[in-house]
């Protein structure tokens, strides 16, 4: 079933709830059980697996896929392009208690452009992960994660650097490595990494 809003023109499939107020962009498709609540604004071009949640407030940029059983907390910021692995988990409390009502200290998770967030992991909130970043399949995310850094295990550590192409990177003698698909070349300088 095709549903259109005032701004933007999308697909959404009959089962999934799509509440009043959220903003979603042209081309994006919304598929089985997923429910995008209000004041959430996603962009366009983006994939919902089925069985998403979409809290108020997220913000999603463009082409930005969601794979199936993902639930995206108020809090949540993805910049474009970004991958999100099936059943991996953000939070939005620090401290949570069943007994104790925290939701006016919502933390705020940021997610930069590219970046890939592997099945299974879980994001603990209040970090920053960089632009191309990788998080490996079932890593527990606890700290902020570089650009390009490649973060494996529980707690999740540094294993390496990936390129915008998602493979890993090897630096000669002098800092430089080339991804064997896009040809584009990287430097390495002061433990991080940057395009030439």
């Amino acid at each position: 079933m095709s549903k259109q809003t005032a701004h933007s023109e999308y697909f959404a499939h009959e089962t999934a709830v799509i509440d009043p107020g959220c903003k979603i962009g042209k081309g994006t498709k919304i598929w089985h059980f997923s429910h995008i609540m209000p004041d959430s604004e996603i962009g366009e071009h983006c994939s919902f697996g089925q069985n998403v949640v979409v809290s108020p407030g997220v913000k999603l940029g463009n082409n930005v896929k969601v794979q199936n059983n993902v639930s995206i907390y108020t809090g949540v910021i993805c910049e474009d392009n970004v991958f999100l692995g099936p059943s991996m988990v953000f939070t939005n409390i620090v401290n949570p208690r069943s007994a104790v009502v925290r939701r006016d200290q919502y933390v705020e998770t940021m997610v930069r452009q590219g970046a890939t967030i592997g099945a299974n992991a879980t994001v603990v909130c209040g970090i920053e992960i960089g632009a191309f970043a990788f998080i490996g399949a079932g890593a527990v995310v606890i700290r902020d994660v570089l650009p390009y850094e490649l973060v494996v295990g529980n707690p999740a550590k540094h294993i390496g650097w990936m390129s915008d192409f998602g493979h890993r990177l090897h630096f000669d003698s002098d800092g430089l490595a080339v991804c064997p698909e896009s040809k584009q070349q990287y430097r390495m300088e002061n433990d991080r990494v940057r395009k030439v």
